[in-house]
């Protein structure tokens, strides 16, 4: 029976590349996504893969997406923490709206759906958990406090998490992605992204698709011996 994976913010961007690698590897996949219901439609029509709306940052939500998922595809062994928003200002111009929302969807998303598919896991002897961190939860960024101190907690997240799901089967790790060529991205004034490109070695933004491959290294059966790590795929900008 093939193994059931829900990737969060699974839609769009890095998250549907997520998806369609681990459909590739023969899982059975659920999408999670928030709000764009057109965008989730023509995923699903363009990728055969199920779409199910709730908000991360809402644990009771989350409760119930795992177990309508459940329901529908099976038990859960695999999860991807990819949902993730910005809020971007100083903090002289942050209010206390822009910095809660943050940290409730990117860092407390980990905790509400760890939370949702952590007993099935342990009570298997089986699970994989990918939390999508970031470069600038590693080495901070200018107006970002509030998405670079969610993202550095989610590297301490999957650390100590990984220590109470290793005698269980259950792995815990996290990718910190570097700039990558997605909607998000291609939001930055072109003038700031050509000074962010100039200072990645290899000379380019990265591709949603090579995010995808290292967490398939991540969700794959073969992979037990691998967990509490942060693997940083950035083309060499930061290395830590």
């Amino acid at each position: 029976m093939a193994r059931v994976a829900i990737v969060t913010g699974g839609t769009r961007g890095i998250g549907e590349a997520i998806s369609i690698a681990l459909r590739d590897m023969g899982m059975t996949v659920a999408a999670n996504y928030a709000g764009n219901e057109e965008r989730a439609r023509a995923f699903t029509d363009r990728t055969g893969i199920e779409a199910y709306k709730w908000d991360v940052s809402d644990f009771d939500a989350c409760q119930s997406g795992v177990r309508q998922v459940e329901e529908d595809l099976g038990p859960v062994d695999v999860l991807v923490n990819n949902a993730g928003i910005t809020r971007d200002s100083t903090m002289k111009k942050m209010d206390h709206k822009k910095w809660q929302e943050v940290v409730d969807t990117n860092l407390g998303g980990c905790f509400n759906m760890a939370k949702a598919v952590w007993d099935g896991m342990t009570g298997r002897g089986y699970g994989r958990i990918v939390n999508i961190g970031s470069i600038n939860g590693q080495a901070g960024q200018y107006g970002q406090v509030n998405y670079a101190a969610a993202k550095s907690g989610i590297h301490g997240f999957t650390k100590a998490l990984a220590q109470e799901g290793a005698r269980a089967g259950v792995t815990v790790n996290a990718i910190a992605p570097g700039y990558i060529d997605t909607d998000m991205v291609a939001a930055v004034p072109e003038e700031v992204l050509a000074k962010i490109v100039a200072r990645i070695p290899v000379g380019r933004l990265g591709r949603a698709d090579e995010i995808a491959r290292g967490v398939a290294f991540l969700c794959d059966e073969n992979g037990g011996f691998v967990t509490g790590s942060t693997l940083s795929i950035n083309g060499g900008q930061h290395m830590y």
